[in-house]
C-alpha cells in the first residue's frame, strides 16, 4: 500500500548562491505531495499517520525557509523532508509553482 498527502504551504525565500532575480527575497505557495509505501501486516492498521506527516510540513508555513536551511531550492526542500522521513520508503515532490517541481525519494536521494 502507499500513502499519499498532498498539503500546501506559503513561505518565503532566497537563493543566496543564484545569479538572478530569486537571490532576493521572495514567496511562493508551495505544495508538497508526500507518499510513503508499506506493505502492511495483518495486525497494523496504518502506513502512517496523516496527521504526524502533515505536522512536517507545517513548520515551514508563513516562514522563511532560509531559517531552515542556506539555499533552499526546491532540490533541498525535497532532501530536507527526506531526511524526516528517512525511515520510510518514501517519495516526495515540491511544487514552487503549479507547473515546477522536484522529485526525490529516500532510497536514492540521501
Amino acid at each position: 500500500m502507499k500513502l499519499y498527502l498532498r498539503h500546501k504551504f506559503d513561505a518565503a525565500h532566497f537563493l543566496p548562491e543564484y545569479k538572478g532575480k530569486c537571490r532576493n527575497l521572495h514567496g511562493h505557495t508551495w505544495l508538497v505531495e508526500i507518499g510513503i509505501k508499506k506493505h502492511l501486516k495483518p495486525e497494523e492498521a496504518m502506513i502512517a499517520d496523516f496527521t504526524e506527516v502533515k505536522q512536517i510540513i507545517d513548520e515551514f508555513d508563513h516562514k522563511s525557509l532560509n531559517d531552515f536551511m542556506y539555499n533552499p531550492t526546491a532540490e533541498n526542500i525535497v532532501r530536507y523532508f527526506l531526511n524526516k522521513l528517512k525511515e520510510f520508503d518514501a517519495t516526495v515532490k515540491v511544487w514552487e509553482s503549479e507547473d515546477s517541481c522536484i522529485e526525490g525519494n529516500t532510497d536514492e536521494d540521501l
